[in-house]
């Protein structure tokens, strides 16, 4: 019970636990025994030992450190035995030679999190990452160095690379962080999947990769070095596998391990698009197939996402949210069946760990039909045909079906299996089925919102947390944006600039600022023609707003798109400032130091009598930001800079203003969101935590099928949601950025919505359903392998399979709402009876599950006894609601 609540149950205790033994390891006690890494043909060696491993993808700075342990737990508990993490170049080091390595950057802290539990760490230095991350990690000063060219054989690029690469490898010695240190670094990584766009760079890019590899091993780091997706690796550096899957990837010398450093369980979303999804079923049968066809180390990119704080999100138009259909979510909590269903299949290739390191080469292939094979780990040859010898010691095998249609019944060492469409059966001991990928038994989860408690009513002149509909009411305080110059910052230029030159990044904003003369004449003769004059920019990119005379009347978005508007002049002088919005740097590709923002001209006014102005080499304004921003409004200590005034719901602004609200945490300890879908488009803070970017963007109302067919090839288009709806509403506010009351939150909005929708709830799981037949697999605890390297594998046969039910952390089950053994119909949240029922399913399950944080039952006869219908083949379909149990648990939540 104690290993399934973790951490995330008891934030506070448990955190401050792991916290105390990491510092006291840091005092003089070691994570391990020192022990060395190395590799041959089949797998990472660690000490002596060859080992399968499994990885957990999570990026620090994409939560909060009080999230980490629970995240860590988390990803142990999911049979993880290593935690990958990419290092981010620009938040460590946002200015040149000033270092940050402080809140979600504690990079060390993080590491020795790790170590503390008992895993492993594979630490991606780059430090290119891509990640979907802002200019893919690199820090915005370094294009302006001169004579720099990015990720080639230059050496003013070359020098700021090692220095920043030699500075995290010399922390991690400093900290005694690798293995032999008695550490947890077992690998480390330098470039990141340049392969994809080495050819850009010519000999630049043999050269760059040859002196990345020299130089990464020149550091002394005493641990191997791994090159993604760079299939001319050096001899010294181990190449590897990103992609959907990875089963067919080899490597470019033999005597380098398969491995796979990004499964891409899931996949990111733009604004104004879809939500990809991947289902479990396809996710694990690449996997098994990977460990299957010979591969040792695989890790999963994300096994948790995160959120995009601040302004961290890559571009462009990457959301805030980056879920990326983890098995654990945005928010810390378990996606499920996702979870469940890999943590099965993890366990299962441990059950077969000691054949597949045994077997020193290929293993043994039978094909099986025109579309199944088997491959089979043993210490001695085997006949497919015949029964297993007897003095077979270890014998694992995976059976697969790679036919995308048919289910096929195939036959092994004398006995029957039945393989679906796209599956891999899973047997540690050749003979018994432990694992099969098509087969999904976990739980499934559904997650929502719910109100907050009445208790948490603010003071008055405070947020109002509404108990009827869920929402924040009606105090909120407002101050307008200045409309162009706003500081002495500003600056003038006779050429339009681009966008990333003038900001350098400190914001997303820049104003172009310029005046236009307009005639008597001018106005007669567009009255006269019944026209107005255009103003046309040849490219903009991300968003360009345009003002005329202080007022909004029009703009575009996208990536280098024209962009075109009317004008209505007036007679004299005309202001024309346009906003130009960076909504994340590039992250990937090749040259991205050359990739910009702003406006691309010529900038021209067009319909005026004698031909068209070009506006490209008029007078330019320009204005970094907003005031807003620069005076740092969100924080609770500038509130005297600025004045607010009292917002009427009926005088709500159109564009361009901040408004700020009060509110009191919610009591306990489930995790929190903001829904922001009744604004526009802007950034929102809490306490001064940047929580993102938001934007009410639709995605397109088509490409989202009403099922997912997780067989067959999986791409990122495959499995859409979320068709005709915002791409994002809900946005991640971390329960440690809360104080018990007098909580800030602010907003800017730019183009117009009404804070008066906004809402305040808690995301947790309300409803978890499962679904398992008398025919399904065992439960993988009653396998017995009672040493890491032991072959005696067994499992306690008759095992009847069972339903295994959770809620969160902190919650219990409280209802039961359907259950029945015999013949159900539906699936979760649309179940019913079938003819053939037990009467006793309900009485079974509830004295089971009810008032438990989790809770299993045997899927058997003799537990609903009697038989409802004998020889029929019966499943048993349970759900359940989750709550918090009816004791006052908040002693325990964030700030009591």
């Amino acid at each position: 019970m104690l290993g399934f609540w973790s951490l995330q149950g008891f934030p506070l205790i448990l955190a401050t636990v792991l916290v105390a033994a990491v510092a006291s390891i840091s005092a003089g006690r070691e994570f391990f025994e020192p022990f060395n890494v190395t590799y041959d043909h089949r797998a990472i060696i660690i000490g002596t030992n060859r080992r399968m491993l499994i990885s957990a993808g999570v990026h620090y700075p994409r939560a909060t450190p009080e999230m980490w342990p629970g995240i860590i737990q988390k990803s142990k508990d999911g049979g993880a035995d290593v935690i990958q993490t990419y290092v981010f170049w620009n938040g460590h080091e946002p200015l040149r030679g000033q270092y940050y390595f402080e809140g979600r950057y504690d990079l060390v802290k993080f590491v020795k999190l790790v170590g503390a539990s008992g895993l492993y760490f594979h630490l991606r230095i780059g430090p290119y990452v891509c990640a979907e991350w802002n200019f893919g990690g690199f820090p915005v000063w370094l294009r302006d160095i001169q004579g720099i060219e990015f990720r080639t054989n230059n050496e003013p690029f070359k020098v700021e690379m090692e220095r920043f690469v030699r500075k995290i490898v010399e922390m991690m010695k400093e900290e005694m962080l690798f293995s032999w240190q008695g550490g947890p670094i077992i690998l480390l990584q330098i470039e990141n999947e340049y392969g994809n766009v080495e050819g850009s760079y010519g000999k630049g890019g043999k050269a760059y990769v040859k002196w990345a590899s020299e130089m990464a091993l020149s550091l002394g780091a005493g641990v191997p070095w791994v090159m993604c997706r760079q299939t001319d690796a050096p001899e010294t550096i181990i190449d590897a596998c990103n992609g959907f899957y990875c089963d067919s990837f080899k490597p470019n010398a033999y005597k380098k391990p398969m491995i796979w450093t990004e499964d891409w369980n899931g996949w990111y979303a733009n604004w104004g698009e879809r939500l990809p999804h991947r289902p479990v079923e396809d996710n694990a049968f690449a996997v098994a197939r990977f460990f299957e066809r010979g591969g040792s180390y695989h890790n999963y990119y994300m096994f948790f996402g995160g959120t995009n704080f601040e302004r961290t999100a890559g571009g462009p138009f990457q959301i805030t949210s980056y879920d990326y259909d983890a098995p654990i979510d945005e928010y810390g909590l378990l996606s499920e069946p996702k979870w469940g269903h890999l943590k099965d299949l993890h366990a299962a290739i441990k059950l077969c760990e000691p054949a597949l390191i045994a077997v020193d080469h290929e293993p043994q292939y039978f094909k099986l039909g025109l579309m199944q094979e088997a491959h089979i780990y043993s210490n001695v040859h085997v006949n497919m045909n015949e029964r297993l010898p007897r003095n077979l010691s270890i014998c694992s095998a995976f059976l697969a079906n790679i036919d995308e249609r048919k289910s096929v019944r195939v036959k092994l060492f004398d006995k029957d299996y039945t393989l679906p469409p796209w599956s891999v059966i899973i047997l540690p001991d050749c003979k018994t089925v432990a694992f099969n990928t098509a087969q999904v038994g976990s739980q499934v989860s559904v997650k929502s919102f719910s109100s907050l408690s009445s208790t948490n009513l603010a003071a008055p002149g405070n947020i109002v947390l509404a108990t009827k509909n869920f929402g924040l009411s009606t105090t909120w305080m407002t101050m307008d944006e200045p409309i162009g110059i706003w500081s002495n910052s500003s600056f003038i230029a006779k050429q339009v600039l681009e966008h990333l030159n003038v900001t350098k990044d400190a914001s997303d904003y820049l104003w172009y600022i310029t005046r236009i003369n307009i005639s008597c004449e001018d106005i007669t003769y567009w009255k006269e023609m019944g026209f107005l004059p255009s103003l046309k920019i040849h490219g903009i990119r991300d968003v360009a707003r345009i003002f005329l005379n202080g007022q909004l009347i029009g703009g575009a978005y996208g990536k280098w798109v024209e962009l075109e508007h009317t004008l209505q002049l007036v007679e004299g002088s005309n202001e024309l400032a346009i906003l130009s919005e960076a909504i994340g740097l590039k992250n990937y590709g090749a040259f991205i130091e050359k990739d910009g923002a702003g406006l691309r001209g010529p900038i021209k006014l067009t319909g005026f009598k004698y031909g068209e102005i070009d506006l490209s080499n008029f007078l330019w304004t320009y204005q970094v930001g907003l005031k807003g921003e620069f005076l740092k409004i969100f924080s609770a200590h500038e509130q005297d800079k600025v004045t607010w005034m009292l917002l009427q719901p009926d005088n709500i602004k159109a564009a361009f203003t901040w408004y700020k609200a009060y509110f009191d945490a919610p009591n306990g300890n489930d995790t929190v969101s903001l829904y922001l879908g009744d604004m526009g488009k802007g950034q929102a803070w809490v306490n001064g935590h940047g929580i993102g970017r938001y934007w009410s963007l639709v995605a397109p109302k088509y490409g989202c099928p009403s099922t997912c067919n997780y067989r067959g090839a999986y791409n990122e288009h495959k499995c859409l949601t979320n068709c005709g709806k915002q791409t994002q509403t809900w946005y991640h506010i971390p329960r440690e950025w809360l104080q018990a009351s007098n909580n800030m939150l602010v907003i800017f909005e730019e183009t117009g919505g009404n804070p008066f929708g906004i809402k305040l709830m808690k995301r947790t799981t309300k409803i978890i359903c499962a679904q398992v037949s008398e025919s399904h697999y065992p439960p993988l605890s009653s396998w017995h392998n009672p040493e890491l390297f032991a072959r005696n594998i067994s499992v306690d046969e008759p095992v009847a399979p069972e339903i295994l039910l959770h809620c969160d952390e902190g919650h219990i089950i409280s209802a039961i709402t359907f259950a029945s053994f015999g013949t159900p119909h539906g699936s979760c949240q649309s179940f019913s009876e079938g003819k053939c029922h037990a009467q006793r399913s309900l009485s079974v399950v509830s004295k089971a599950c009810l008032g438990q944080n989790r809770c299993n039952i045997a899927v058997s006869v003799t537990q609903f006894s009697p038989d409802p219908c004998i020889g029929t083949l019966k499943t048993l379909a349970v759900q359940a609601d989750c709550s918090p149990p009816p004791s006052d648990y908040s002693m325990l939540s964030f700030g009591l």
